[in-house]
């Protein structure tokens, strides 16, 4: 053998051997939705996320200040100025127009917006020092879904997904309730599954007619028919598989049409609210306008974690919170949709015995400012975007009832106690999960990819019980 024949044939031997197991996991690695033991012992089964895209207020909702009451009307300062979005529009220091008061055993502030909540105040932990890192709603919307404030990356139910699996191979893993009448703001993009394999991406449910289309077959067919016929497709689907090894899209379409059979039972039953009690439709406010389209998805989503879905999403009417005018006419609204369901899925699924292993979330993608927003010809005044401090609440799945964390700034401005981080609330939604986020990785190009995305996080260990 020459020198040349040698080093022609060199990929083929160990060295090759390597370079193919370095790049085995991309090209030829198998993913599916099959369970997967946690790390270390889970607090939390499964996740639903409330998701309230606009930004919620929160000097009008969970944070009290009555220090604004004594600088209302007065100028903001520079700090406070340089932050604001619409420069053009800056107004005066402005109180809330809303009452507080405490309640539960716990004693947490609430608005008088906020009655359904108020009833368990005892079952959540209040996060009141959450900041974010942009004012704009897109790019604080991709860093709340998925660490970074650029597109393109896994969501957080993606991730949870392929470090979990799920319970359930009837359903889909990860399951997206958005609202009926319009996308939020980035679209289908808040449940991508960026460079994960598709498999993990968010799944649409509808709450609205039929949940997906073309669920049932167009004629009944025997069971022993439809199984010959499922087989033939399985034995069809593997040839062609085989043939194209290494196909993410294609393995997760066939795992797509897989699931799609198996959901023609499942589905229907699940999403079937016909099954509940008419106090349970109550409870959820499906009888009234305002709140049974939320009210509806809420109920949904139980029905869907009974089942051993892993991540659950819902999210409200598109920009419901982005108060830039009428704030008190557009607050009521927001909450009077909102608060009832919210407060009836937290103790529905108490009294299921299911909230210890079910973390729910409710929060936006940033808050508002404690100043007033006038925009010529809108009517009234409201709030600008105030990503520097809000606040977010969870309940079950291993955090502290009725507990507090953190703090803002006299004015409710930016958050000074306690600091949460939207990377902090990453890796602390993982460890309750029974994952470390250091550990959750995707290798990609070379790099071990994860959502924190070598961004310093922590692991708020003072809200965990």
């Amino acid at each position: 053998m020459t020198r040349r024949d040698l080093f022609s044939r060199f990929a083929s031997g160990l060295h090759g051997a390597a370079l193919t197991s370095l790049f085995a996991r991309d090209m030829f690695g198998a993913y599916d939705l099959k369970p997967k033991a946690p790390s270390f012992p889970a607090k939390a089964k499964s996740v639903i996320q409330l998701f309230q895209n606009g930004g919620p207020s929160q000097v009008d909702l969970f944070d009290y200040k009555p220090t604004l009451q004594k600088f209302a009307g007065s100028a903001p300062s520079r700090d406070i100025v340089n932050q604001i979005e619409f420069a053009d529009q800056i107004g005066t220091m402005l109180p809330s127009a809303f009452k507080f008061s405490r309640h539960g055993k716990s004693g947490i502030e609430l608005s008088e917006l906020l009655p359904g909540l108020a009833s368990c105040a005892d079952d959540i932990c209040l996060i009141r020092s959450m900041f974010g890192e942009h004012f704009n709603h897109e790019p604080s919307l991709y860093l709340m879904h998925t660490g970074r404030t650029l597109p393109g990356r896994p969501s957080l139910g993606s991730w949870v997904v392929y470090g979990l699996g799920s319970e359930n191979q009837n359903l889909p893993a990860y399951v997206v309730l958005d609202d009926p009448k319009k996308l939020p703001v980035n679209g289908i993009q808040n449940w991508q599954s960026g460079y994960l394999p598709p498999i993990y991406q968010g799944t649409r449910f509808r709450s609205e007619g039929p949940p997906l289309l073309n669920l049932k077959p167009s004629e009944e067919l025997p069971s022993p028919l439809v199984e010959a016929q499922r087989a033939l497709l399985r034995r069809l689907d593997e040839t062609h598989r085989q043939a194209r090894p290494g196909n993410a899209d294609l393995d997760a379409r066939i795992a797509s049409y897989e699931l799609a059979g198996r959901m023609q039972m499942t589905a229907t039953d699940a999403l079937d609210l016909s099954q509940e009690s008419d106090q349970t439709k109550e409870m959820y406010g499906l009888n009234q306008e305002a709140t049974a389209s939320y009210g509806k998805r809420c109920l949904m989503a139980r029905r869907l974690i009974e089942r051993g879905v892993r991540y659950v999403q819902i999210f409200i009417e598109f920009q419901i919170w982005d108060a830039h005018s009428d704030l008190e006419t557009s607050l009521k609204y927001s909450c009077g949709k909102t608060d009832k369901p919210a407060a009836a899925l937290v103790k529905d699924l108490k009294q299921r015995g299911l909230l210890d292993s079910t973390l729910v979330i409710w929060g936006g993608e940033f808050g508002r400012m404690p100043i007033s927003q006038m925009r010529p010809g809108q009517g009234s005044a409201g709030r600008d975007h105030g990503p520097a401090g809000f606040s977010m609440w969870m309940a079950g799945g291993g955090v502290k009832p009725g507990y507090i964390h953190g703090a803002t700034d006299d004015i409710g401005h930016k958050a000074v106690e306690n600091r949460v981080s939207v990377h902090d609330f990453h890796a602390t939604l993982l460890h309750l999960l029974g994952m470390n986020y250091r550990d959750l990785v995707y290798e990609r190009l070379g790099l071990k990819e994860r959502i924190t995305d070598q961004i310093p996080a922590r692991v708020v260990s003072e809200i965990l019980s």
